[in-house]
């Protein structure tokens, strides 16, 4: 990893985070727990037992596992903890499922309240030493900074930990004068930062390590049981409600940084364009000229709170962008906070023409950003109550109004919603039968789908997905593939295929994994996903986002299938149209510049270790975006333009078109065409025509 891990989120989804930062506290100050915590532990073990779908007992094997994972949890980059430190650590190993289940918390304060006093006193080191730590600093010496620090082993002495600290110091300089910091600024920056993230410690309390600790046990189970404290349990609810005015961004603490997990669809930082999943936040400032302030090491509650604010105001970001190895490269831009609104997050259509031979054929498109129903209005009988559904049969009657050939549906960084919608969503294209499989953690299995025959859309169907596409998207695609109804184009999607329930106790709260998705072909959507029919290439890194980047995850796996019914033969079909489909990519100008973007973010992503020679690290870095500017000018070259003499030449073009964004519509759309969009209309269009000249010559051999 770039950067070590100070404090590792416990909750690595949702969980807050402690962050770097300690004050040496006397023997008497030490953080203690609380009778009401040894009621919970006892209860949280009981409920993970009993009602978790993985059905694991808290044993020798867990307790051993549960002590690794919360030490990696406050020292995941082996940056405080000595070799001593850890040997002292194995009387724990394998007594913690003795004593939790007793309420005896000892193990996790003992090892928390030493993370501390080591913390506090490497910080103090630090800031004691910072100026003359940097004026000392040699930039033309080859050294190396390890990105990838799991190997690393722990270290036999704080001579050696001094090393490590001397090195990584040296990085985060190096850094910021490549990020164009002024020199005289440095020692400033990170003396702010590291006294900020000192003062912090204060904030600890009983609760904070309780939540470590016990995180560290329920993510073993899978990453989306976890616990959370009475303020956590508060902030969950908050965002539950979706009544949070903001950015639309979901965040995670991730070693030392704030890191995007995913956007609201139609959300201010969606629209706004500029924010990625992956991405790391660095700095948040307030308006249009607001303080930037230095967020590494922050608590991922208090960057929240500087995320958030009211509608209508302006928040500006500074990012370490997702495809960067490095913290070199920043991005900075600014976003206004608004509401997500229901409406915002509609169905939308559109037509595609796509030329076939001497006729050009109209393929409707259909967007969906997300499975929503107005629950409120459907229970007050509101018989105009909004929902997916409803939405999509309206636009779908528009569109074969105007006689389109086929349809596409969208679900490209749907992020899911109600299961209740993707039932009743694949109800419009098959005449009746089961969408979804449910096992309970009881092994217990029920299904749900149209239960009744109905009018269904019959036409050609194509459903594109990507890696973002994930729980309603992949029931409603799951289906749609293994009723041979449509082609599946795309991206492998997200492989989210559990369900959570939360429950309450004695303190904070327990959400907990309990049931899990099938297909009915009998296939589970967890880990593995939806497979596309026909694959297209894709910048998501499946190291990084998706639910086998997940520590943890359930695995896939089958039940029996269900007795359905096939629409189609598409195995007839798809041999010839991903012949096609290949042909086009070929010479696709579009396809071939993305595809040689994900070559070279693969390349990136291999770096193991960064020059501390700042000229070879410049040089790294002027590489990467000579290459850059290589493929951007290869796709203007096929495509009849002017090459870039730069690629900030393009930002500027960009910034300069951005100025004047104020005096045309919101609403208008980027010129940019949508490459995939597109290519999933062709895929249509390539079966439809297919699926012609087999009815034609079948019915000529009739004759």
């Amino acid at each position: 990893m770039q950067s070590f891990r100070f404090i590792k989120a416990a909750c690595r989804r949702v969980t807050l985070t402690l962050v770097l930062g300690a004050i040496a506290l006397p023997a008497s100050a030490l953080i203690e727990y609380s009778d009401t915590q040894r009621d919970t532990i006892i209860e949280l073990i009981d409920q993970l037992e009993e009602r978790h779908y993985a059905k694991l007992r808290y044993d020798d094997t867990l307790s051993s596992q549960h002590l690794d994972a919360y030490i990696s949890s406050l020292d995941g980059s082996k940056m405080f903890f000595t070799a001593a430190d850890i040997a002292d650590f194995e009387r724990y190993r394998s007594v913690m499922d003795e004593q939790l289940p007793e309420g005896n918390l000892d193990a996790g304060f003992t090892i928390f309240n030493r993370f501390q006093e080591r913390l506090q006193a490497r910080l103090e080191t630090v800031l004691e030493s910072l100026p003359e730590t940097i004026a000392a600093m040699d930039f033309t010496a080859d050294e190396y900074y390890e990105l990838n620090t799991d190997d690393r082993q722990w270290a036999k002495d704080n001579a050696e930990l001094d090393e490590r600290w001397r090195k990584h110091l040296k990085n985060q300089v190096l850094s910021l004068r490549l990020a164009d910091k002024p020199a005289e600024e440095i020692p400033e920056t990170l003396s702010r930062r590291y006294s900020n993230q000192l003062k912090r410690v204060a904030q600890y309390n009983s609760q904070d390590v309780f939540q470590i600790y016990a995180n560290a046990l329920t993510e073993l189970y899978d990453p989306h049981t976890n616990y959370f404290s009475p303020r956590r349990s508060e902030n969950f609810n908050i965002n539950m409600s979706l009544s949070l005015e903001g950015i639309g961004a979901v965040l995670q603490a991730e070693d030392e940084y704030t890191k995007v997990v995913r956007l609201v669809p139609k959300g201010p930082a969606d629209k706004q364009g500029e924010l990625q999943p992956s991405d790391r936040i660095v700095a948040v400032g307030q308006g249009d000229d607001g303080e930037m302030v230095d967020v590494i090491g922050w608590r991922l509650d208090e960057v929240v709170e500087l995320v958030r604010g009211p509608k209508g105001s302006t928040v500006r970001l500074e990012v370490i962008p997702a495809k960067s190895k490095a913290t070199d490269e920043r991005k900075r831009f600014a976003i206004v906070r608004n509401e997500v609104k229901l409406e915002e997050q509609s169905a939308q259509k559109e037509i595609l023409e796509i030329p076939n031979g001497e006729q050009t054929l109209k393929v409707g498109v259909i967007d969906i950003p997300a499975f929503y129903i107005d629950f409120e209005a459907m229970r007050r009988g509101d018989k105009d109550y909004k929902s997916t559904t409803r939405d999509v049969k309206r636009l779908l009657t528009e569109l074969q109004d105007e006689n389109i050939d086929g349809l596409v549906i969208d679900l490209r960084n749907n992020g899911g919603g109600s299961l209740q919608e993707a039932n009743e969503l694949t109800g419009l294209f098959i005449e009746y039968g089961p969408t979804v499989q449910i096992r309970h953690s009881s092994r217990r299995v029920w299904r749900d789908g149209k239960r009744l025959k109905g009018d269904y859309y019959q036409g050609p169907l194509v459903v594109l997905i990507n890696r973002l596409s994930a729980s309603a998207s992949e029931i409603f695609a799951g289906a749609i593939q293994d009723y041979e109804r449509g082609i599946i184009v795309g991206d492998r999607s997200f492989g989210k295929g559990t369900v959570q329930t939360l429950t309450p106790l004695t303190e904070g709260q327990l959400k907990i994994t309990e049931s899990k998705f099938y297909r009915i072909s009998g296939d589970s959507t967890q880990h593995r996903g939806v497979v596309p029919d026909i694959e297209f290439p894709t910048m998501f890194d499946t190291e990084e986002i998706g639910e086998s980047a997940l520590e943890h995850a359930l695995n896939w796996d089958q039940i029996n299938s269900v007795r359905h019914r096939r629409y189609d033969d598409l195995s007839t079909v798809l041999p010839h149209v991903t012949e096609l489909f290949e042909e086009r990519s070929l010479s696709n100008p579009d396809f071939i510049y993305l595809q040689d973007r994900i070559a070279l973010a693969a390349e990136t992503r291999k770096l193991e270790k960064l020059p501390l020679n700042e000229k070879a690290r410049l040089a790294l870095r002027d590489s990467q975006k000579d290459r850059a500017l290589e493929i951007e000018n290869k796709r203007r070259k096929a495509k009849g333009e002017e090459p870039l003499a730069s690629l900030e030449e393009d930002e500027e073009d960009v910034e300069a078109e951005g100025d004047g964004a104020d005096l045309a519509s919101e609403e208008e759309e980027d010129d940019e065409p949508d490459v995939l969009l597109s290519e999933a209309g062709n895929v249509l269009v390539d079966a439809l025509v297919l699926k012609q000249q087999r009815f034609a010559l079948n019915a000529g051999e009739k004759e």
